[in-house]
């Protein structure tokens, strides 16, 4: 299980490999929202997502001889890039089981960092799981999970310690902290270091409509499955049900889920991109979306929002852009 002293130890590796992202504001978001907005750009990481530090935390916490023989992966592609870089930074190789309807510039940025991609049919029922674990036993890798996974919620954490820091800098003692969520690995990682060293700052899981899981199973006390596992435009966080290891920690730190539509999202890509210059993915704006467009939902003066990545095809880009004349 994952804890504060695992956080701490997975940013001492980072140190000098991760970006460190800063908290950044603009007055119009603030006037859209009806408080202070302070926006985490996680799209400006190594690999253009927070999965990088999770990706190079896992590694690099393999000891030497394990790490040689290769790791693998599977993810629609940020996950992917983040394992795929942390692997060439140690010269081991590294497979990368993907959806063959993943966005085209995550495959091809992958397969750009060195990995294997091999493809599966997502839509058809086709399951990773299996495929992964045939490659496993076949060629002696070491699978690092995209969420579940300890080393990899260690990583995401890190980004917890950075925002505590700044807040406290900015005298920022209270607010939700608005992440996210597919599986948890980020909530749950930032609401563990929050818990440390910024205890009234709250972690709240962000999601999409009709994959918003974790919001679900939080309401109902116990882990609640997506009727769907693909399809969604938001396909970063998109997975079928919270992790076992995640859940708990989620469930005893969190506060309530907050849901977005798939407009919404795109709305909130447009502003990050008009107010900050900031490229945000779907999936990577819902939090921003939920600060902006779920106001009602939130208490307080301030709102920390995480944009988690900015992995997005140019037509979907363009599609966002669509709403920047009626943004105001």
């Amino acid at each position: 299980m994952s804890n504060i002293d695992m956080i701490r130890a997975a940013a001492a590796r980072l140190d000098g490999y991760a970006r460190r992202t800063p908290l950044l504001s603009s007055p119009l978001l603030d006037r859209i929202a009806g408080r202070r907005v302070w926006v985490k750009p996680e799209c400006l990481q190594h690999t253009g997502s927070f999965k990088y530090r999770g990706g190079y935390a896992a590694v690099s916490a393999l000891d030497a001889a394990t790490r040689a023989r290769g790791v693998l992966a599977y993810s629609s592609g940020n996950h992917a890039q983040g394992v795929a870089l942390a692997a060439a930074q140690h010269g081991v190789p590294s497979v990368i089981i993907m959806p063959a309807d993943a966005p085209a510039m995550k495959i091809a940025n992958t397969r750009a960092l060195g990995a294997e991609v091999v493809l599966y049919d997502r839509a058809g029922g086709q399951s990773r799981e299996d495929l992964g674990s045939a490659l496993e036993n076949e060629r002696g890798l070491t699978l690092i999970r995209p969420f579940d996974e300890p080393q990899v919620i260690a990583g995401q954490g890190t980004t917890g310690l950075e925002i505590a820091e700044d807040a406290a800098a900015l005298g920022l003692g209270r607010a939700d902290v608005l992440v996210c969520c597919g599986g948890g690995g980020l909530t749950s990682g930032i609401a563990l270091a929050l818990e440390a060293d910024g205890p009234g700052l709250r972690a709240r899981p962000c999601e999409p409509e009709g994959f918003d899981d974790t919001a679900r199973s939080l309401s109902a006390g116990a882990i609640r499955r997506n009727a769907q596992t693909s399809g969604g435009l938001c396909d970063a966080i998109i997975t079928p049900q919270p992790g076992d290891i995640t859940f708990p920690i989620m469930q005893r730190l969190c506060g309530p889920g907050l849901v977005v539509s798939d407009n919404e999202a795109l709305r909130a890509m447009a502003l990050a991109w008009g107010r900050l210059k900031l490229v945000a993915e779907p999936g990577g704006a819902v939090a921003l979306a939920a600060a902006l467009f779920r106001a009602d939902q939130i208490e307080g003066e301030d709102v920390i929002v995480v944009i988690s990545g900015g992995n997005v095809d140019a037509q979907i880009f363009q599609r966002a852009l669509t709403h920047l004349g009626d943004l105001t």
